[in-house]
């Protein structure tokens, strides 16, 4: 290479990026580099690309000399396999457009392959978008693209990709001929591959397990993202040009104003799997910014019907929830946030009951499970049919169970909690922290201790964990880690260890397959129902459940880790203590 002189460190002020930097660092002349310059900007490329183009350096000749210039990492990506990239960590249109590829998150820090380190607008996208600390290696350019091309490939061709696969799924035909009229009018919303890939998607969705799915319209994409065990990731980015067509032919489906995109709306759909399963969506539609985001909510009645000793009780929980659902009357609540998994429990419970001789009625805002053999009634307090009002008409219906789906108000507690002083048995919800508080809270509401103490016989608090996939691993935890987490010393005997997520194709890397229910089944005995009379609050309650043996939430998510069923990370960020 040419040897550096006044007159070509001057002429450099004219070049930027790495084509100064090869000229300052002798490892091109400043008129090759001036020339490869000016024919990358009439040619509306790169400046890489016109060296590649030229033969003037190879690629992996490029990729050594800008590592060596800017002190970065040299990586070979051919020896990647993108299947085993992180997922997610680069907007794939990014990835597409901009040539960089994410490679590994740890902490707050990215990083990403790049060719040409001085791109700082580039990276600076992609420290905006990610909101983390990039940190780029160097990579070889022909390489890259081919990486960059493998995963961000066009949405376009994504889209022909899933709809090109059969589908065996029809929608409920009852539903369909319904809208015909509709979707007559619309035609533009039958188009076969926006209805065929709305079939794959939720198809996917069923099949991965799934309980939601959104869809959500931005300014430069348009994203779909499944929950998955409580946690979102997003699964593709369709073109940004379907989300009319599509959520038009959802909202034709579930029987929802196709014309109306100002204000949300509330509906559901059904897809027949077989002559035996049918899948429930609820789906709620949600002016935004950029259009309509809408989630629909998988309702798979099947889940309820498995029975009580899937949920997860252990199995003391689950012999004293049994008792409690064998009375003639009496309040069993539910408690927990929302996504604990309280709507299975209690239809759980309903079903064990789901008898010829038994009458069973429920009120819910909306039914989500359908069950065959009980009276579901949906909320709608436009019309003033209240949990309230539906609970009055129940108990002139010659009732024998009640489900309120949640207790909101004083009139509604008051109610629900007659009915179980009068020969009723009543399912219900609130949402609390955990089984003590629930008393509190209705006294809070203005139900007078006495009319609770006589009415309620059982609370359970929940929250759901994510179950550790059969890729787990045992491994030795830090004892003071394992102390400060709520084990007594002689639980750490050294008779079990506790496991940790690994991470497999069956789990898609998460380490993680399915979740599980951490209870707290607390009973009302005597000496709570004289606490409550007393007017205790929250901790007199707690501490006598205590001393009777009711496990808080924390201590039955440390049975699960012993167990090895989930990890105690994952308890912990279940549990509060």
């Amino acid at each position: 290479m040419a040897e550096l002189t006044n007159s070509t460190i001057s002429g450099t002020s004219a070049l930027s990026g790495l084509a100064r930097a090869l000229v300052q660092n002798s490892k091109l002349r400043l008129d090759q580099a001036d020339t490869l310059a000016k024919a990358a900007v009439a040619a509306n490329t790169s400046f890489i690309e016109q060296v590649l183009a030229t033969k003037t350096m190879s690629a992996r000749d490029l990729a050594t000399v800008t590592a060596q210039i800017f002190g970065l990492p040299l990586v070979d990506l051919g020896s990647f396999d993108p299947a085993q990239l992180q997922a997610g960590l680069i907007d794939k249109k990014l990835t597409h457009n901009l040539k960089i590829v994410g490679l590994h998150k740890r902490g707050n820090k990215l990083t990403v392959a790049v060719s040409d380190p001085t791109n700082f607008q580039a990276i600076d996208q992609i420290k905006f978008q990610t909101q983390l600390l990039v940190e780029p290696v160097v990579a070889e350019y022909d390489k890259l693209i081919a990486l960059a091309e493998s995963l961000g490939q066009t949405t376009e061709a994504t889209l022909n990709d899933l709809v090109g696969d059969d589908i065996n799924l029809d929608f409920d035909d009852a539903m369909a001929a319904a809208t015909t009229t509709e979707a007559a009018s619309t035609p533009d919303i039958d188009d076969a591959p926006v209805v065929r890939f709305l079939q794959k998607v939720l198809m996917d969705a069923i099949n991965e397990g799934a309980s939601d799915i959104h869809l959500e319209p931005y300014e430069k994409f348009y994203r779909i993202r499944f929950r998955v065990d409580g946690v979102l990731r997003e699964i593709a980015q369709p073109p940004l040009a379907i989300k009319d067509k599509l959520a038009s032919r959802i909202k034709v489906i579930s029987r929802l104003d196709i014309s109306e995109k100002r204000v949300p709306q509330d509906g559901r759909m059904k897809l027949v799997l077989s002559n035996s399963r049918a899948i429930d969506f609820r789906v709620s539609t949600l002016p935004t910014l950029f259009g309509e985001k809408i989630v629909m909510r998988i309702l798979d009645a099947s889940q309820a019907k498995l029975g009580v000793e899937s949920l997860g009780y252990e199995p003391a929980q689950r012999d004293t929830l049994m008792a409690a659902i064998g009375r003639p009357y009496g309040m069993i609540l539910v408690t927990g946030p929302t996504g604990s998994g309280k709507t299975v429990s209690l239809y759980s419970c309903l079903n064990v009951l789901n008898e010829p001789g038994i009458n069973i009625s429920t009120a819910e805002d909306p039914a989500e499970i359908q069950l065959a053999g009980i009276n579901q009634v949906n909320l709608n307090e436009k019309a003033g049919l209240t949990f309230a009002m539906a609970l009055r008409s129940f108990l002139r219906q010659d009732p024998d169970v009640l489900m309120v789906g949640e207790i909101r108000d004083l009139e509604t507690a008051d109610i629900a909690v007659k009915a179980a002083q009068t020969g009723h048995l009543v399912f219900s919800t609130l949402h609390t922290n955990d089984a003590p508080t629930t008393l509190t809270r209705l006294m809070n509401m203005g139900v007078p201790g006495f009319n609770i103490a006589s009415s309620v016989i059982l609370i359970t608090a929940q929250r759901l964990a994510r179950k550790l996939c059969i890729c787990k691993e045992p491994f030795d935890a830090p004892k003071h880690a394992m102390l400060e987490a709520g084990f007594k010393a002689d639980d750490l005997d050294g008779s079990w260890r506790p496991y940790r997520k690994v991470g497999c194709e069956r789990c898609a890397g998460s380490g993680y397959k399915g979740r599980t229910g951490i209870y707290q089944v607390m009973p009302i005995t005597e000496a709570i129902q004289q606490i409550i009379l007393n007017g205790g609050n929250a901790l007199d309650i707690a501490a006598q459940a205590a001393r009777e043996g009711v496990h808080d939430l924390r201590k039955s998510g440390l049975q699960k880790v012993k167990q090895g069923v989930t990890t105690l990370e994952e308890v912990l960020a279940v549990t509060n203590e």
